[in-house]
């Protein structure tokens, strides 16, 4: 084995995994899976009925191999590539630094107790 070489056949830089097409930056929002990222970025869309743009996300499930090894609050480069699994059509290319990133938890839902006069 090389020096950064991860040993992973599914990498665009040390395997086979060819990547093509489309290109998104997003921040990793979930890492718990194993080799697997979960990406989010906002987008806005336009209501045409009411001439407004609304806040939306997209999220996507993205292999993510041992020598990139990106971690929760990452902004990270994803590239498309063939199929890997029956979510995951992404690999991340590159990390691009960190971002702020607020999982939700429970104590983000939990209700303050009403103020008594």
């Amino acid at each position: 084995m090389k020096k950064n070489d991860c040993g992973d056949e599914h990498c665009p830089t040390h395997g086979t995994l060819k990547i093509k097409g489309r290109v998104f930056l997003g921040t990793v929002t979930s890492d718990k899976m194993q080799k697997t990222v979960t990406v989010q970025w906002d987008r806005r869309v336009f209501v045409p009925k009411y001439e407004r743009y609304l806040k939306a996300w997209s999220r996507i499930k993205a292999h993510n191999p041992p020598c990139v090894n990106a971690k929760v609050g990452d902004y990270v480069r994803i590239r498309e590539c063939r199929p890997l699994s029956k979510t995951k059509n992404f690999v991340v290319v590159g990390v691009m630094g960190k971002k702020e990133v607020v999982v939700p938890t429970y104590e983000h839902f939990e209700r303050e107790e009403p103020v008594k006069e």
